[in-house]
């Protein structure tokens, strides 16, 4: 049945494509949703992404990432077919907030459940000049037990030449003590589509501490990293930002060339391991029952050149700085 519910989803996906378009006024912010299992969020009459969490997916994802002028910036695989797209890693869809190793169960490479992250509720679904959808998720561990309770808010905005996604999650630990153990697999993590990403192409990597390309910036903490490429000629960006407030900031870069955008505060020791230092320090996060976690990133999607200059007053206003 979770097989024929996939192929169901597969389906519906290739024959309609994303979000049905829908008049608004200019910058504003508009949330349709569509069947039981999606929320597009339009921006100016256009879709951005849509929120997808169908019990046929082991986490919830943001599928697809566009541009203010409608270029996608994501992997269409596993979901839908792109011709010349890399077909490895199955479980990097869209845009998706997991990890690898909680308590034992890996939320992270796995393509069937449990584990899986469910959503349990959603509590705000609100459009405007910023658009709030904010939800309630539950980690469910490989023995189909709920370990953490997840409140994420996302905040979208139009801005020029531009779309923002305030991102936030906090992770409170249920019924028993959760432990994150180091691992470079996690955690706020895009999947770029083939164009930008950095192997084989014009594109670059480039982060707030100046360094540039996956060889420098892989296994380094930073307050933010951008990828640039081109697509018909057009500049296009995607930046991530972490906010001071946020878990073991500035956090860890998990950004492979072959297309993987991650940021990950929880993989400390594997990543100073990575990069040669003789004594890592693990980090593994534990929270005791009831105790809560916050994780919270910027995605800037943009057209036209950004310097780092531009990049770090942007950052700059998003950390209240």
């Amino acid at each position: 049945m979770k097989k024929l519910a996939l192929l169901v989803l597969l389906a519906a996906l290739l024959l309609f494509g994303g979000c049905a378009p829908k008049a608004t006024v200019p910058n504003k912010v508009d949330f349709v949703q569509s069947g039981s299992t999606q929320i597009d969020v339009m921006i100016d009459g256009k879709c951005a992404t849509s929120f997808m969490y169908s019990d046929t997916l082991t986490k919830p994802i943001l599928f697809p990432l566009t541009s203010p002028s409608g270029i996608v910036v994501t992997r269409g695989f596993p979901l839908l077919k792109v011709e010349g797209e890399s077909m490895d890693h199955p479980h990097h869809t869209g845009l998706f907030f997991t990890y690898d190793e909680v308590n034992g169960s890996g939320f992270w490479n796995n393509t069937t459940y449990p584990p899986q992250i469910r959503l349990e509720k959603i509590v705000k679904m609100q459009g405007g000049d910023t658009g709030t959808l904010s939800v309630i998720l539950r980690w469910y561990d490989h023995n189909n037990q709920p370990l953490l309770q997840e409140d994420r808010t996302m905040l979208f905005s139009a801005h020029k030449n531009a779309y923002n996604l305030d991102f936030s999650a906090t992770l409170t630990a249920l019924d028993t003590t959760v432990v994150f153990t180091d691992t470079k697999e996690g955690m706020f993590a895009i999947r770029v589509a083939e164009w930008l990403k950095e192997q084989d192409t014009g594109s670059r990597y480039r982060s707030s501490t100046g360094k540039e390309t996956e060889k420098d910036i892989w296994g380094t903490r930073a307050e933010w990293v951008t990828l640039q490429g081109k697509k018909d000629n057009q500049t296009v960006g995607i930046a991530i930002f972490n906010h001071p407030q946020s878990v073991n900031y500035p956090t860890w870069w998990h950004a492979r060339a072959y297309g993987l955008f991650s940021a990950n505060p929880l993989g400390q020791a594997v990543f100073q391991k990575g990069r040669g230092e003789e004594e890592p320090a693990p980090y593994n996060l534990t929270l005791e029952p009831g105790k809560s976690a916050l994780f919270r990133f910027l995605v800037y999607i943009y057209e036209g050149p950004r310097s780092n200059e531009e990049l770090q007053e942007q950052f700059n206003a998003f950390a209240g700085k």
